[in-house]
């Protein structure tokens, strides 16, 4: 799963899953561009570690919810590294309350960062990668809330299947210029989007009750998503890559206690 020379731009890369794309995409060789909106030191700490894996990196503050900041940036990495080969959408945002009760400012900045932030970088980057005439590759962070219908989720579950099916048919739109799409579907994953919303012992505790007993950990889905990346994954496009732990498995029908 080599990138050697290649140069990829991440959004959200200043914290979790982005953050660990960037840095195992840099170990396989890649100059690597961090999206980051709200947290520029670890954005710069982040940067920090590419270069000292040999790699170039950049920092670009960006709202992904903002289609003219998205194009900027990927103008702007193109022009610093000399072309865009890679692009992972991965930002997201999420409130948690039920539909009658959400806040709806929150509700649709949740659709904006989520769906419309996915789909600008989508089509900005493989824009870039038309113009160039080289191919690409794309990978988009999507999650079971595309297809599991979790409570008090409504707007990430929208904007992540609305994704899924951006992504598909993207694939399709881009494969006459050699440009792959494919989405990642992450389990539960400790990173601090998830505590957020629980405390260390409701992590725990939850993860126990879970298929594989523990939470997934970022590096786990980086390396998942190199692999999408790389020539490795040449004839795989419009496909989605599960990295669960069983989550979208029946586990609360488990019946290996020995109960009826």
């Amino acid at each position: 799963m080599k990138l050697d020379g290649r140069n990829g731009l991440i959004t959200g890369a200043s914290r979790g899953i982005g953050r660990a794309c960037a840095i195992q995409m840099a170990k396989a060789g890649a100059n690597v561009a961090i999206n980051f909106r709200s947290h520029p030191e670890e954005a710069d700490e982040v940067a920090h570690e590419v270069e000292a894996l040999g790699r170039k990196a950049i920092t670009i503050r960006a709202d992904v919810a903002d289609q003219s900041e998205v194009e900027a940036m990927v103008k702007q990495t193109a022009d610093e590294f000399g072309s865009l080969d890679m692009f992972v959408s991965n930002a997201a945002y999420s409130d948690r309350e039920l539909m009658i009760d959400a806040d709806m400012d929150g509700f649709r900045r949740t659709v904006d960062v989520s769906m419309w932030g996915a789909f600008y970088g989508v089509r900005a980057s493989s824009q870039q990668m038309v113009k160039q005439g080289k191919g690409g590759a794309i990978a988009v962070v999507s999650s079971p809330h595309a297809v599991l219908a979790i409570p008090t989720a409504m707007a990430y579950n929208m904007s992540k299947a609305a994704i899924d099916h951006m992504s598909r048919t993207a694939a399709i739109e881009l494969a006459p210029h050699r440009i792959r799409v494919n989405i990642v579907h992450p389990g539960w994953i400790d990173t601090p989007g998830e505590r957020k919303f629980f405390s260390d012992d409701q992590i725990q505790e939850g993860a126990m009750k879970l298929p594989w007993k523990r939470l997934g950990q970022p590096e786990e889905i980086a390396k998942g998503v190199v692999y999408i990346l790389s020539d490795d994954a040449d004839y795989m496009t419009g496909s989605t890559l599960g990295l669960m732990g069983g989550v979208d498995l029946p586990w609360w029908s488990n019946r290996s206690d020995g109960e009826p």
